[in-house]
């Protein structure tokens, strides 16, 4: 597939990035964890890979930490030690992961990286009050910060617009494929800032916030991971109809046999060109994934996706430009930003 334009032309450095990021970070994540109650320390150690059902210590991919890292490196970028923003990071890994819970439990999702989802391991109910509990824990952890109402105002709102963000994800499965109800673009967009972008920015910008920035930088930051969200997001969309099972770990067209409503999909069904009425039938009755792929395509669908999501990095390249920020960890910042939009393209 054709590359997006990268925001630096090293992000060969960005596993490194993140690893580092997660080194620094997990003390304080495993200390705030240890304050919950032990049956809800256990099923979010589970989540993070660190143990199995029951408490035995394992060794599983707990994700790769990109909001953390982002909380990191925010707080480097205004030029205070990554250690400022760890308690940035801790809170947006902790929403993070409260997030991923109750996705699950509303998606029906049996399995996360490789094992059983927390609703299926343990229950849906304790499931609920698991994420209810990293909730509240992540409110905590700002809240003791010394900039603590403001952080907590920047994550409030992050939390309400990822909130709506999911509301209109699911609501987007019951409109209809054609007509006046159907999914638009700019409706995709709003959705995918508020579910994907909202806590990617409240990560960076929290982390430069505890960092000292200067409110302008705070919000370039924020306004930056909003636009990487949606980037990140419609890159996403088209790994699921066109991406490589061996690198995605998707079952080829897996999107389309689950009939999303993905981008590269409402962008073709927008075209004027016969082959979108068949494209329409084919969604509508689960018809032949091959064939509604391969009409996505000449219709546009693709390289409408690939644009929209160059659009929004050149949207996170001008945000981070606007800003003065601190040499290396600006390098770090972009190199990371960079991995997260280019993967297997």
């Amino acid at each position: 597939m054709t590359a997006l334009p990268s925001v630096l032309r090293a992000p060969a450095d960005a596993p490194q990035v993140l690893a580092r990021c997660r080194e620094l970070v997990r003390p304080a994540l495993v200390e705030a964890v240890g304050r919950m109650h032990p049956w809800m320390a256990e099923m979010a150690g589970y989540s993070f890979g660190w143990c199995e059902v029951g408490g035995a210590p394992a060794v599983a991919s707990g994700g790769k930490g990109v909001r953390q890292a982002l909380a990191v490196l925010g707080a480097e970028a205004a030029g205070a030690p990554g250690r400022a923003g760890v308690p940035a990071a801790v809170a947006v890994e902790l929403v993070h992961t409260f997030s991923l819970l109750h996705d699950d439990i509303m998606d029906g999702d049996p399995a996360r990286r490789g094992r059983p989802t927390v609703w299926k391991a343990y229950g849906t109910g304790p499931a609920v009050l698991a994420g209810d509990a990293l909730f509240a824990l992540a409110v905590e952890t700002l809240a003791a910060t010394a900039a603590g109402p403001q952080a907590v105002r920047v994550l409030s709102v992050a939390l309400s617009d990822l909130v709506r963000g999911q509301a209109d994800d699911l609501l987007f499965a019951s409109r209809p494929w054609t007509g006046p109800q159907r999914v638009r673009p700019d409706e995709y967009r709003a959705m995918a800032e508020h579910k994907t972008g909202a806590l990617l920015g409240c990560a960076a910008a929290l982390g430069a916030l505890l960092g000292g920035a200067e409110p302008s930088a705070v919000t370039a930051l924020d306004r930056a991971g909003r636009h990487l969200g949606v980037a990140f997001q419609v890159v996403d969309d088209v790994l699921g109809i066109w991406g490589d099972p061996s690198v995605t770990g998707k079952p080829v067209h897996g999107d389309l046999r689950e009939r999303k409503k993905t981008f590269p999909v409402l962008a073709a069904l927008g075209s004027e060109a016969p082959g979108a009425q068949r494209l329409a039938a084919l969604l509508e009755t689960g018809g032949d994934p091959g064939e509604a792929a391969a009409l996505i395509d000449a219709l546009g669908g693709r390289s409408a996706a690939l644009t929209e999501a160059r659009g929004h990095v050149a949207a996170v390249e001008k945000a981070l430009a606007d800003m003065a920020l601190d040499g290396r960890a600006a390098d770090e910042l972009r190199s990371l930003l960079d991995f997260l939009v280019q993967r297997d393209l």
